[in-house]
């Protein structure tokens, strides 16, 4: 049975780390990937790298706007193994502590906190702020994942790309999906 992931990119800087995400669960027979990219990820996207969305959006089953609040991902009703916003912008953040469900990305996170849902947020942001932390223990205490895109290097990484494959695969690593992307501990 496939697993079926969302992987929903927000306007946050690290537009490589859903990149390698996308590239790993996209390219995977035992893997559904679902992608909601929002405009400013798509234009963070375009300042930070050679990629396009289709970069994204290609590998995937099925793709969404994120003004589109009648997508599949809105529903309680529609079932998946769990979704990762990566990255999380401080703004997403937000939203998704306070339940403010004004786009796709943000709906979706509220659907997966009220269905129990596994939900990972790779919040990509420095220094932060008292209210950037209040908003990361408000959504950890509605049940989310806080994962701060901070790569290990006991992996020896040797290029930025595995630099946001670690990131990449310590989200994996909470869903439980077994991956390659990084060198565990001892290795």
């Amino acid at each position: 049975m496939k697993k079926r992931i969302l992987l929903a990119v927000t306007g946050a800087s690290g537009t490589l780390y859903a990149a390698a995400l996308a590239e790993e669960l996209g390219g995977r027979d035992d893997m559904e990937l679902h992608v909601i990219m929002s405009s400013a990820a798509k234009r963070v996207m375009e300042l930070e790298t050679d990629l396009s969305p289709v970069d994204l959006t290609g590998p995937a089953f099925a793709a969404y706007d994120a003004s589109d609040i009648a997508a599949l991902p809105a529903s309680g009703s529609w079932r998946h193994d769990g979704m990762i916003v990566c990255p999380c912008s401080m703004a997403s953040l937000a939203a998704i502590a306070l339940g403010v469900g004004d786009n796709l990305i943000h709906r979706a996170a509220d659907v997966a906190l009220k269905e129990r849902l596994p939900l990972i947020l790779v919040t990509r942001e420095t220094p932060l702020s008292q209210v950037h932390l209040k908003n990361m223990l408000a959504a950890s205490q509605a049940g989310a994942t806080i994962l701060p895109a901070c790569p290990g290097f006991y992996h020896r990484p040797r290029t930025i790309g595995s630099l946001a494959a670690h990131v990449a695969g310590k989200a994996l690593d909470i869903l439980n999906i077994k991956h390659q992307l990084y060198s565990r501990w001892g290795d």
